[in-house]
């Protein structure tokens, strides 16, 4: 008995049409009707999912002279859950809400050093409405009190996404609808993704403009005034980044497409600690530079350069990812 007619066997005995056991490949039903007529060989993934999804060995499915089916050892097998219809419907409407409030967070912390630069420029003024301590401390204070929501919010966004951390932790299957369901939602975000994404990038790109500025007039405050202007559209362009990313990768996700694909999550799960540690050095320098020298109008420069080597970091990982999976 050949592959062909033992897939369309397997799939008759379990009850499912083309497009039920299409949805559940991940693959169109035009690639399973190949499959059943013997028109193309799954490859050698599809194989491995058709194994786990049937019950049975690979060797069964590869194997021409093995006609009674071989079942693969329930000691061995590990379940693998289910998302239904309405388990995807509630996850898209969390992110949905979670895309927000996480870009307002990261809003507020990268917006919350501006009071304490403002301050502190203000002490060099020929006649400083506060003094130099009494402008480091209100400067403090105040980043202290904007970032303490913003990290609020992500641990309460963290704590209502948990039941879903599966979904990024552990193999999953998706119910008949789910995927038809999440592409249709795809189809009507997709304009604003692009949209949300162009305006952003825009942003950034512009951001700087207000700091050339001031910095050609050579008046330190009106400097750090337009420094403060770049850093609130920095941090619009990054929010919007936030809003739009969320949302998509939640649809990415649930398809298992791009980044989300099941052989890129473990690459995606390296990069985001390699990100998380990095930007954890980054304010940890930050910091600590800026309280040891109390040099706060010098210091902001950390970021600007963490950002750029951000990119070159990124990139020796994905080289080193590359040269592993070679």
């Amino acid at each position: 008995m050949i592959l062909a007619d033992k897939i369309t066997n397997l799939r008759k005995k379990n009850g499912w049409s083309q497009e039920e056991l299409a949805e559940k490949m991940q693959v169109s039903r035009q690639a399973v009707s190949k499959w059943e007529g013997a028109q193309t060989v799954p490859d050698l993934e599809k194989i491995l999912m058709l194994s786990k999804l049937f019950g049975v060995t690979t060797d069964y499915l590869l194997k021409d002279e093995i006609e009674d089916e071989e079942f693969a050892d329930d000691t061995d097998h590990v379940p693998v859950k289910r998302l239904s219809l309405a388990q995807a419907n509630e996850f898209l409407e969390l992110r949905r809400w979670a895309a927000h409030r996480i870009a307002a967070a990261t809003f507020l912390c990268i917006v919350a050093v501006i009071p304490l630069l403002l301050l502190g420029a203000a002490t060099e003024l020929p006649n400083p409405p506060v003094s130099e301590t009494l402008a480091a401390g209100i400067g403090l204070v105040i980043l202290l009190i904007l970032i303490a929501p913003a990290v609020a919010l992500f641990i309460f966004c963290g704590f209502k996404s948990a039941p879903f951390e599966f979904i990024d932790k552990e193999p999953f299957e998706t119910e008949y609808g789910v995927d038809g369901m999440v592409k249709e939602r795809q189809k009507a975000y997709r304009t604003t993704y692009v949209k949300c994404n162009i305006i952003a990038t825009c942003l950034c790109i512009l951001a700087p403009i207000p700091l050339f500025t001031g910095s050609f007039t050579g008046k330190e405050f009106f400097t750090v005034v337009m420094l403060a202007v770049t850093i609130l559209l920095a941090g619009t362009g990054a929010a919007l980044f936030i809003i739009a990313g969320v949302r998509w990768s939640s649809m990415q996700k649930l398809l298992k497409e791009g980044d989300y694909a099941l052989r890129e999550q473990k690459t995606i799960r390296l990069k985001e600690n390699v990100g998380t540690i990095y930007w954890l050095s980054a304010t940890a320098i930050y910091l600590g530079w800026s309280f040891l020298t109390n040099a706060w109008q010098t210091t902001w420069v950390v970021w600007p350069i963490a950002g750029i080597l951000f990119g070159v970091v990124m990139c020796l990982c994905n080289l080193f990812i590359d040269r592993q999976q070679d």
